[in-house]
């Protein structure tokens, strides 16, 4: 009989959200693009690329029909500043632009299928 511990590592699924893929199993907190919903809501994510369990590998293609996972929005944020500083050299042009790319982090509950 494996440890629970063990047993929470051995299942987990391969999710596209965003346009970026994660590696998530059930009780991992990470941060994603952000997400429609209120700190606190519950959604579901479908786009699963691909499910390991105790029973095998399962790989879709590109998604697995039926699959999800449930997770638990935390909070909604900003990240950290990023600062783009343009110039051209003997020119007299300086200009500056930064931005903060909106997240959502998120408590994976459960991978279902």
């Amino acid at each position: 009989m494996l440890s629970e511990r063990r047993q929470k590592t051995l299942t987990y699924a391969i999710i596209e959200t965003g346009g970026k893929q994660y590696r998530v199993s059930p009780g991992d907190i990470l941060k994603i693009e952000k997400i429609e919903g209120k700190p606190g809501d519950v959604v579901e994510l479908d786009g699963v690329l691909m499910i390991s369990d105790d029973q095998g590998v399962k790989v879709g293609n590109p998604t697995i029909p039926g699959a999800r996972v449930e997770a638990s929005i935390k909070a909604h944020g900003k990240g950290k500043k990023v600062t783009v500083f343009k110039f051209k050299n003997k020119r007299n042009y300086q200009r500056f632009k930064s931005h903060r790319q909106p997240y959502s982090e998120i408590e994976i509950l459960s991978v279902k299928y």
